[in-house]
This record gives structure tokens, sequence and C-alpha cells, in this order.
């Protein structure tokens, strides 16, 4: 059992808000910080006498507490994705706050990359008559890309709508669609108010209707996701560390994080992508010699004997390798201001591998009003944008599907001119 598990019984949840602007994620954040007593006296204090406060009176500005930037709190946005941890007696929570504008997206791709739940919020005022706002969709679409387990959708802002149980049945039926069409297998929603904390932390008196637990109850149960370990073993090298050259017993370790798997002290190893073959001889883990590692563990490897192992290899069991290849399709979540352009040159880096990559083809984009894919495109994708495209490195790549080990099936695409990040991929 690890070191999160030894005290708090349900392990961490990593979870990201996601929606349209003013529907009230941050302010939820807030909410759930100080009703699970979360916040500090002085964090208190200091948004009590900031001047970008929003809420009349005595009252608290909940949204203070995650929007952090001057030019946040200035006009009242959320920009970048901020991050918020606290725990309760069950389990230990990471909560990414991320930006409801379109042009922001690719920030809340960032905060859902590594989330296990994601709470979709609806402002009630705005889709009482079951008509859901695009981000609403783009942000759900995302979500499902991703391959998140579990969505939660909060129907905030019900206070505004005097808790009508109409309202909030015309929203279930509209999300219930969408997420047929997406593909989403289920989903938890539940009515609630982030302002006054209703449904948030304990149940609201003006929801007898609502029988389910509140937001907090629902996330503790919430099962997290498999750990990894009973997954094929897949170590990516980061380092190869070599000490006393001149020595006969010369140390040669290869160091990395396990993505996925177990692996212990006697076992083959396929280095991959040039296929040779070694035993553990020895494992490191937090600087002590260990008869077995798990996947999270950073972890130093010796092997049997010399082979050739370099920054950017893999490490498999000979059982159940990767794929290899240099040539991949992909769903790519576009980042970059400047569009995707075939005729330039990227980068793709997978794990610690870097190679040249050509974009060969794009096949599709997701329309996110339609919720499908649009076969053909003018030949390019924007900021924002998702496609399926086919891709050749220059390298050969030792990669698994997105949806099989998303630790070994995303990349990132990297401009090699500017050297900006142009998009986050995955494979397929």
């Amino acid at each position: 059992m690890n070191a999160a598990n030894e005290f708090f019984p349900d392990g961490v949840l990593r979870l990201i808000t996601a929606g349209s602007v003013d529907d009230g994620k941050s302010t939820l954040i807030g909410r759930l910080l100080y009703d699970s007593k979360g916040i500090f006296a002085d964090q208190l204090e200091a948004i009590a006498r900031a001047r970008y406060k929003r809420v009349a009176g005595d009252g608290i500005d909940f949204s203070l507490l995650t929007d952090g930037l001057e030019a946040e709190r200035e006009q009242g946005i959320t920009i970048d994705v901020a991050y918020r941890y606290f725990s309760t007696p069950r389990r230990k929570f990471i909560i990414a706050d991320a930006p409801g504008h379109e042009q922001y997206t690719r920030n809340m791709v960032t905060g859902a990359s590594t989330a296990h739940a994601a709470i979709i919020l609806i402002d009630a005022t705005r889709a009482a008559f079951g008509q859901l706002l695009p981000q609403t969709k783009r942000h759900s679409a995302i979500a499902r890309l991703l391959g998140i387990r579990h969505i939660v959708v909060a129907v905030n802002k019900m206070d505004l709508m005097d808790w009508q149980r109409e309202a909030f049945e015309n929203i279930r039926s509209a999300y219930g669609e969408l997420a047929r069409r997406l593909g989403i297998a289920g989903f938890h929603i539940l009515p609630l108010s982030a302002l006054h904390g209703d449904n948030v932390v304990s149940a609201s008196a003006h929801t007898p209707w609502y029988t389910e637990p509140p937001l907090l109850g629902l996330l503790e149960s919430l099962p997290v996701a498999d750990d990894g370990r009973n997954a094929p073993l897949r170590l990516p090298v980061q380092w190869v560390l070599r000490h006393g050259g001149d020595r006969i017993d010369a140390f040669r370790g290869y160091a990395g994080r396990l993505a996925s798997g177990t692996l212990r002290v006697g076992e083959t190893l396929v280095v991959q992508p040039s296929g040779s073959e070694a035993k553990v001889a020895g494992l490191i883990v937090a600087g002590r010699e260990a008869g077995m590692a798990v996947a999270g563990d950073a972890v130093i490897v010796t092997l049997d004997r010399d082979v050739d192992v370099s920054r950017g290899d893999l490490l498999s069991h000979p059982a159940s390798p990767a794929r290899t290849g240099r040539h991949f399709e992909a769903e790519l979540c576009w980042l970059d201001s400047s569009p995707l352009d075939p005729a330039r040159r990227y980068l793709v880096k997978h794990g610690p591998r870097v190679t040249s990559a050509r974009i060969l083809a794009i096949h599709a984009r997701r329309d996110i009003h339609e919720l499908r894919e649009v076969p053909g495109t003018d030949g390019t994708l924007t900021m924002n944008d998702i496609g399926r495209v086919s891709l050749m490195t220059r390298e050969t790549l030792a990669a698994d599907r997105y949806e099989d080990l998303p630790a070994n099936g995303a990349f990132i695409l990297i401009d090699e001119a500017s050297h900006q990040t142009a998009a986050a991929g995955m494979l397929r």
C-alpha cells in the first residue's frame, strides 16, 4: 500500500472543473474548500480585503481562492489552470480549475490529461430550457476523448431558478442526449448552488426531490481508476547512469519512472525498439535496493549483461511489448495560435524520446456543434480544433493506443522553428 492510501482509505482523486464562462467553476471549488475546512484563516482574511471582491456585504467571494492571477481577478474570469489540494478523512483531492473561455480550451486539455473525474458545470439560468452552451459540449467532448471515467454534471445557480425541478429535469434530459451522441457511458448529475453551498458538502432543504448524495459525498465514493499495476510493464528510460568507469565493476543503471505494470529482480526485459533482451540484476527504489517496483515508482534498473539502452528507449516484458513503428494515426488537440501546416517540420515528444515528424494527412476534424467527425478539412487545424491525422516519425517509437495505456499513448507536438507546444496528441 502506498503512502497516500495508508492515510486515506480511498486514495487520491484527481478532478477538473470545466464548463462555460460564468458557470461558477471557481466559486464551486472555493465553496468546496471552505465547507470542507480546507482554507486557512489568513487566506480568508486576504480575500476579504481583496479589491476585486464581487460579493455584496460581508460575503466571501469564493472565486478569489482559485483565481490567483491579477488579470483573472480584475476581469472576473479564469485564464490559466489553477490547482488546489484538500482532503477529507476518506480521500485526498487534487482539483484543477479550468478556464471557460473558448480561447483557453487548450488549458483545459492540459488540466484534464491526468484527471480521474470531470465536473462539468452548467448554469441553470442559461440552460433551463435544455439548450446547452457550446463550451459545455466542447469540454464534454474533450473529457470523453481523453478517456476520463467519471463525468459529474453540476447544475449550478439553481437558487436563481427557485429550485424548480422541471428546469433541472430539462437539463438532465439535454445532457443525456449529449452524452449519448458523444458515447459517454454514464454520468452523475445534481442540482446545487455554489454561492450558498446547497448540495455541495451537505444536502439542501430546497431539493427534497433530489435524494442522491451531495457533491462531496459523491466525489468520495467515486472509484479511482486502476493505478496501473495490473497493466503491461512500461518503463521509459530517462537517464543512463554511469560511475566508476575506470574500474572493471563500473556501475551502469537505467533510471526512469514506471509508467505501468510491476517489475521484479530476475525478470527478463526487452529493450524497445531495438528488441535486445536482458534480465534484471538489481532494482533501486527511493535510494534503496528492492526486489520489486510498481507503477508510479522512480527506479534505477541494472541488467545482467551489457546491452545498448539509451534515453528514450522503453523497457517492457517480452510477452507484452509495445507496438513499434514509424507510421501512426492520432487525434490532435491543436494548442498553438499558428495553424497546423503540413509542410512545416514538427518534433514529437513521446515520453523522454524526441524525434522529428511529418503530418502526412489530416483525415477529419471534430465538429463540436454537430458532435461528429467532419471528413475532409481545408488542410489545416487551428487553435482548439480537434482532428484525426496520420503522421510519420523519423525514428521508431515504442507506443500503445491511448485508450489502452494513456501514459504510453500520449505525446506532444512541438513546432521545430518556434519551439512552441503545437498540439497534444493521442495515438489511436
